[in-house]
């Protein structure tokens, strides 16, 4: 098992033990881990594939800091596919730089390098990328960032970056980041 795959199914399992009812709904990845010889973080694997993003919260813990995708159209946290080298987390920093501008995140100390969340979703063709229907295996880490930084949308993937109250992420119409304001208000009281 290469060192990204190993971390990746270590996270996983580490994931699992906090949050064990999510087993069921995070099989096939555990599966695709486990069996699937192929890159599981290449873009090519339409089997599916791991993306990483953050959730990425200012110092008040009081917004969190999301962008709206040109392609899906809708209000999601910043991330992308895996890049290498480095870690997942690395991974995420390097994409919410990318997509935001915010630089200098720290991971949050309560989930001890942890994911706060991993997702599996269907994402639909893309023809004009030449992709068809697949799988990211998202794995989202809680990092906090100082909020006065300029934000830079990288506006050939999205057309905003904002800072907006954590107590919003219920009220958008995407099951996961409502998910993920449930965990937020468990964690942090």
């Amino acid at each position: 098992m290469t060192g990204q795959r190993a971390e990746a199914a270590g996270q996983l399992a580490g994931y699992l033990a906090r949050y064990p009812d999510e087993a069921a709904r995070l099989a096939a990845l555990a599966a695709q881990l486990a069996e699937d010889g192929g890159d599981v973080f290449g873009r090519a694997n339409m089997h599916g594939h791991i993306t990483t993003s953050a959730i990425v919260l200012d110092a008040s813990l009081s917004r969190v800091l999301l962008i709206h995708h040109k392609t899906l159209d809708r209000w999601l946290q910043p991330g992308g596919h895996y890049e290498a080298p480095g870690s997942l987390w690395d991974s995420a920093l390097r994409e919410v730089a990318e997509e935001t501008g915010v630089q200098g995140l720290r991971a949050h100390p309560a989930l001890q390098g942890l994911p706060l969340d991993i997702d599996s979703h269907a994402i639909p063709a893309n023809p004009r990328k030449q992709e068809g229907a697949h799988w990211h295996h998202d794995y989202a880490y809680l990092a906090l960032a100082d909020s006065a930084q300029a934000l830079r949308a990288q506006l050939d993937e999205v057309h905003a970056a904002v800072w907006r109250p954590v107590k919003q992420l219920s009220e958008l119409a995407n099951a996961r980041l409502h998910q993920v304001g449930v965990k937020l208000a468990r964690l942090l009281g």
